[in-house]
């Protein structure tokens, strides 16, 4: 096996080939990856979307068809459930749904009906507008590290789905998304949809967040929701302290 695709609703990414070790990522239904390495159990994969890297159980992939989509149809809804010939299947927010044409898509040789909204190449409007649009699915998402679907998801995750479903790639880790675009230098310059970049007391990157109107941020902490951002970091009116620092600001759209 050359290249895998993932057939199951959301599996994880290990950082080591084993389940005790930590989740880094997870993998999509209808996301693709190159195999780099396989075991007994375990195949490391690179995955197309994003060039990430980790570990899948065996169990868990599946050979990837001929003729993979180069501008993938993603689901925009935050949870389908589709009926096929080996029973239910639930796809999540960002699911590629493979060969996708007019509400239906292909899995197994089976075409199948599918209700939902779509994003990336069958999207409509404005990037900017297509992310406004989505954004209020996350909200109250739990946090969950490596998590990118709305049933939990990390900070990065969160920014990394968003813009896949507006058409825009970006790396699956905040520090890499931060090399990512050109430099906003000042706070009263940024607007909707620029990244906003926090780092720890080490200089470390360590948090990315969506930029919106009127100096408020959607991110992940805890929870999905949006706080106020200002030239020191973000602002939790709730704890009524800064609970990350501001490091850098990016324009991606």
């Amino acid at each position: 096996m050359h290249h895998a695709i993932c057939t199951l609703s959301i599996v994880p990414v290990r950082k080591e080939p084993s389940d005790r070790s930590e989740q880094v990522t997870q993998w999509l239904f209808g996301e693709t990856a190159d195999v780099l390495q396989q075991e007994e159990q375990w195949t490391r994969l690179r995955f197309h979307h994003d060039g990430y890297e980790g570990w899948v159980d065996n169990k868990q992939l599946s050979a990837a068809p001929d003729g993979v989509d180069l501008l993938p149809v993603r689901s925009a809804e935050q949870f389908v459930h589709i009926s096929t010939a080996m029973g239910a299947l639930m796809l999540p927010f960002g699911a590629v749904l493979p060969s996708y044409s007019a509400g239906t898509f292909e899995l197994g040789g089976e075409r199948l009906g599918f209700p939902g909204r779509v994003g990336g190449a069958a999207s409509n409007g404005t990037t900017v507008q297509r992310l406004l649009a989505l954004k209020d699915q996350w909200l109250n998402t739990p946090y969950l590290w490596g998590g990118r679907s709305p049933a939990g998801v990390d900070c990065s995750g969160l920014t990394q789905m968003l813009f896949l479903l507006c058409g825009v790639k970006l790396p699956r880790d905040a520090y890499q998304q931060a090399e990512v675009g050109g430099p906003v230098e000042l706070i009263d310059l940024a607007t909707t949809g620029d990244l906003a970049f926090f780092d720890n007391a080490e200089g470390r990157i360590i948090h990315v967040g969506i930029v919106l109107s009127d100096r408020r941020i959607l991110h992940a902490s805890g929870r999905v929701r949006i706080d106020t951002l200002d030239q020191e970091g973000i602002f939790n009116a709730e704890e009524r302290r800064y609970t990350h620092r501001l490091r850098l600001m990016k324009r991606v759209l």
